[in-house]
């Protein structure tokens, strides 16, 4: 891979955007019911373990209920962690964090770069016995990129031919250039080169769905009994809100790489419920709440990562009074994103100051956030001033009613908090805080139904384009209403664009226009500060990419 496709970071645990409300039985194990449940923690002893078996047991919370199991729709966080371990993709991001080999035995580049053959392992299975073949990645692709499966993982795939146009309706399925030659071969033309593909496509948007499973009953991904995957565990129990388990899956292709029998799944939403049962052995990680992060710097069972995204806020550019482009430049200088990481989230996050995370590196071998600089600050003098000349612009006498919408979190919260605060002290802006739980905010979201609101940014894939392509005109996961022909103009040429040097300068120009123009502001940077017990070691992280129980093992 090119230099510019490199990572500083390493790491990515995908429990930072968990943000639903934890109930009475969270934590706890589900009780028996219809058959898509079972109990598990019979002879469970104080670390965990399971005693009366003896199986090698990983505790772990995924925050909340996971979106979707369909690959296509599951394009989160609290998604992706469990998809990558009951799920596989052609390619597997390895430890060195480079896409290689896994469904696909073999791949085959044609000398232009466009054309893409994998030959599927003969001993590539389904949890049910099933072959993986080719058909079922042309029937996942297209299910993905149909405008009716509405997922918001679709624009990941419209570097292949024929795929944008079929998924704005403006082609047809079978103009998308991806076909199975045979049950074993799987053939795929892009309309450009694009030398990230390979790591693309380890996104669980790219995983395959078994198609005769998926024919027969299309809610095969709700439940447990239903559930047909084809990675190295198997979906063995699910009580929604509460839990989910795996098992080993003996049809893996490499089985025998698989150390762990099984893996528990809590979801806790609070931060101090889960160090709680991290302390009394129910879970195996944990995150740091902010306000024991001093306490456990020094923690022998600390692990502290860097990941590839931001947490970030967004205006809606239909709503007064942030139709102003000054206006909403006042409200993001008015926040101190050192303040933040220092004194709310306390976990040695890097403060933001432009769209586009740490860790990647251009053809001069520089970074590209030390390159471009620092594009948005706290500047409480310039902040009053841009505040001041918007209001007069928009004939304000008065500052319009401004709702700050925050999902329900403990540590969203804290962030709304603190930023209600700098609005009065800088600004003298009245800001109402709004708490939405976490599915209803994120539909809502969605719908233009938020003033100022927070979010969030984890990337698919290893470029600096995926956070910025996310702001094109029409992008599913705009979610502001701002459009912008110049930006949009950007975004096409740098996709186009072949000359690294080149491409590179039209990346920093998007990011300062992005920032320009504000239609969000960023708050920090992620990383990760995860507690592990000992015993537990082999987890893959990645600075993009997801959670890799693989080669987990626990003594």
């Amino acid at each position: 891979m090119k230099k510019w496709l490199m990572f500083l970071a390493m790491a990515m645990l995908a429990l930072v955007l968990a943000a639903c409300t934890a109930n009475k039985e969270a934590g706890k194990e589900p009780e028996k019911t219809d058959g898509n449940t079972s109990s598990t923690d019979e002879g469970k002893d104080g670390s965990g373990e399971e005693a009366s078996s003896g199986d090698k047991v990983l505790y772990l919370n995924n925050g909340q209920e996971p979106t979707s199991f369909d690959p296509s729709i599951g394009f989160d966080a609290v998604s992706w962690s469990a998809l990558n371990n009951i799920m596989e993709g052609l390619t597997r991001l390895d430890e060195n964090h480079k896409a290689v080999e896994a469904t696909a035995e073999k791949i085959d580049i044609s000398e232009d770069g466009l054309t893409y053959t994998f030959h599927i392992r003969d001993n590539a299975k389904w949890s049910n016995g099933d072959p993986v073949v080719a058909g079922d990645f042309v029937f996942a692709w297209k299910h993905m990129l149909d405008q009716e499966t509405a997922s918001p993982a679709a624009f990941l795939a419209y570097f292949i031919e024929g795929a944008e146009a079929y998924n704005n309706g403006e082609g047809s399925a079978d103009d998308i250039a991806i076909k199975a030659e045979d049950d074993k071969t799987f053939v795929v033309k892009l309309s450009a080169p694009n030398e990230a593909f390979l790591n693309i496509i380890t996104n669980p948007s790219f995983f395959p769905i078994n198609e005769k499973v998926a024919t027969e009953n299309p809610e095969w991904h709700t439940n447990a009994a239903t559930f047909v995957g084809n990675g190295p565990f198997k979906l063995t129990s699910w009580d929604h809100d509460v839990s989910f388990e795996f098992e080993k899956n003996e049809n893996y292709w490499d089985a025998d790489a698989v150390k762990l029998d099984k893996v528990h799944w809590a979801m806790v939403n609070d931060s101090n419920t889960e160090y709680q049962m991290y302390q009394s052995g129910e879970l195996d990680l944990s995150g740091v709440p902010s306000e024991l992060a001093e306490q456990l710097k020094d923690s022998d069972e600390l692990v502290v990562e860097d990941q590839a995204g931001l947490y970030f806020y967004r205006f809606n550019t239909s709503m007064e009074p942030f139709t102003n482009a000054k206006i909403r430049r006042a409200f993001a200088m008015a926040v101190d994103q050192e303040e933040i990481v220092q004194y709310v989230t306390k976990n040695g996050e890097k403060p933001a100051h432009g769209f586009v995370a740490y860790g990647f590196i251009g053809p001069d071998g520089k970074e590209f956030r030390d390159t471009v600089g620092d594009l948005v600050s706290y500047n409480p003098d310039e902040a009053k001033k841009l505040l001041e000349e918007g209001m007069k612009e928009e004939g304000y006498t008065e500052l319009p009613k401004v709702t700050l919408t925050y999902s329900t979190s403990e540590s969203h919260q804290n962030i709304a908090i603190a930023l209600q605060s700098k609005f009065k002290e800088v600004l003298g802006a009245d800001v109402e805080l709004q708490n939405v739980e976490a599915k209803v905010f994120a539909s809502e979201q969605k719908e233009f139904k938020y003033q100022l609101s927070r979010s969030s940014f984890l990337h698919d894939y290893a470029d600096p384009v995926n956070a910025l392509e996310s702001f094109i005109t029409g992008s599913s996961m705009n979610r502001t209403t701002w459009s912008n022909a110049e930006y949009d103009k950007l975004i096409e040429d740098i996709k186009n664009e072949t000359d690294e040097n080149k491409r590179w300068e039209l990346l920093q120009d998007a990011d300062r226009l992005l920032m320009e123009e504000m239609p969000v502001f960023p708050l920090y940077f992620y990383n990760q500060t995860t507690l592990e017990k000992p015993g537990v070691s082999g987890i893959l992280r990645h600075p993009v990419g997801y959670l890799d129980l693989k080669y987990a093992d626990k003594n």
